[in-house]
């Protein structure tokens, strides 16, 4: 981010201004703009590093979160299909059961075609 500043706090602090045979400006004033100027500098510079270092710590905290996330997701993947599994069986009895009861034992049942062929 800090390769498009052309100029450092440094930099400005260190210009120096050609003097001409003309009087120019007054050199305490440019030195107290340059001054002004370096302070802002300083504060721009010091606010991208606050900022970096946050983005840093922000970039740590969504990985653990994105880890805990996927955690919790396969965890609660098993927990659904685990009671799924159960409640199909539980399903597949309870139906065993009401046949047994409708149609009685296979071997029951088998009694009573033969007997119906009989008739």
């Amino acid at each position: 981010m800090m390769e498009k500043v052309r100029h450092t706090v440094e930099d400005i602090f260190n210009k120096d201004f050609k003097k001409t045979a003309i009087q120019g400006y007054n050199p305490k004033d440019v030195d107290s703009y340059l001054d002004e100027l370096m302070a802002d500098y300083q504060t721009y510079e010091n606010n991208i590093q606050e900022l970096e270092t946050t983005i840093e710590k922000q970039k740590l905290e969504i990985a653990e979160l994105t880890k805990r996330a996927n955690a919790n997701v396969n965890h609660s993947t098993a927990s659904v299909i685990a009671p799924a599994a159960n409640s199909n069986m539980d399903i597949l009895k309870r139906l065993s059961n009401l046949e047994r009861r409708v149609f009685g034992t296979p071997a029951e049942v088998a009694q009573n075609q033969s007997g119906n062929e009989a008739q």
